[in-house]
């Protein structure tokens, strides 16, 4: 819950398509803290009941919906004062979900009557990009502002919050003697989920000042992979030799099976993920953004030796 936050949402009928991930549950958060009704769309709709406890009694409804059939999208913005398509894939028929799925996406809320559409795309989102994240991340900002000309789009960089599966999965691996960096010089604007979240709220409460425009949502600074991997080793207080892999080297992994990497993200690690500075952000959306580091030694202290038990403290009198 957010203290002191105005409730400009009071009562709105927001749907979010794809709400059940982990943007979804921080920005449902905040929608409930100014007073929206919530409506989460999503092809597995069992995980979003973890949302329901947010709100009050009747404030989040859940349905099932998929954006490659139609008809159950016109169902889940029946009504519905706003939609916001969170949804998002690294593999799979990638144009179906979100390429021309979320301009299908866009054109169903249109034609419902929806007042305000906001479309979650990415950093480095090109339809003329080899790689089929970002392609079709492009592609599908193209064919939603196509159908919904007043819609807005929003390009955030890397998410990190406590749950995640960035921060966290670094944190993990900080346990090994040597680890290995991917694209160590790649360049990152990491950015806190509820920030991200808090961008959107403000969107959806004055959707006209925004309409069809396209933001960028990145951190206040810009870390390398490896720093990123030297501050995430400070704050689990462990000390593992990081060794940053060459181009050839790491592209040779990730072309394997079974990696932690696949070939297209690392591709797009390789390319970086950091704001254009050609379009408006945060600060015109009136969010100012906090740093990495103002959560990650309270965040990682599980990854620690012996957690925060492994932390000395002077005996006081």
């Amino acid at each position: 819950m957010t203290i002191g936050r105005t409730r400009d949402l009071e009562g709105k009928l927001i749907v979010l398509i794809g709400g059940t991930g982990f943007f979804g549950t921080h920005l449902a958060q905040d929608l409930l803290d100014r007073g929206a009704r919530l409506r989460i769309a999503a092809r597995h709709p069992e995980k979003a009941f973890r949302v329901k406890p947010l709100g009050n009694l009747g404030q989040v409804q859940v349905v099932a919906a998929d954006v490659t059939r139609p008809r159950s999208i016109e169902v889940a913005c029946t009504g519905a004062d706003a939609v916001v398509n969170l949804v998002g894939a690294f593999a799979g028929d990638l144009d179906a979900v979100q390429g021309s799925g979320a301009g299908r996406a866009a054109a169903i809320a249109r034609a419902a009557g929806v007042q305000a559409f906001v479309h979650i795309s990415a950093i480095g989102a090109d339809p003329a990009s080899a790689v089929g994240y970002a392609r079709t991340k492009g592609t599908g900002e193209a064919a939603v502002l196509a159908a919904f000309p007043d819609a807005v789009v929003l390009r955030p960089s890397i998410l990190f919050g406590m749950d995640d599966t960035f921060l966290n999965m670094f944190a993990g691996l900080m346990a090994m003697p040597v680890l290995p960096v991917f694209a160590p010089d790649a360049r990152l604007q990491p950015l806190d989920i509820d920030d991200a979240a808090r961008a959107v709220g403000n969107v959806l409460a004055a959707p006209a000042a925004h309409a069809g425009r396209i933001y960028e949502l990145a951190g206040p600074e810009v870390l390398t992979m490896m720093e990123l991997n030297r501050r995430i080793a400070r704050a689990t207080r462990r000390s593992p030799l990081l060794v940053g892999l060459s181009d050839g080297l790491g592209a040779l992994i990730a072309a394997m099976p079974l990696t932690p990497i696949s070939r297209d993200q690392y591709a797009l690690l390789r390319q970086g993920n950091v704001a254009s500075g050609t379009l408006p952000g945060l600060a015109e959306l009136g969010v100012q953004a906090r740093p990495l580091d103002l959560f990650l030694d309270r965040w990682l202290v599980t990854y620690r030796r012996h957690g925060r038990f492994g932390t000395r403290t002077r005996n006081r009198a």
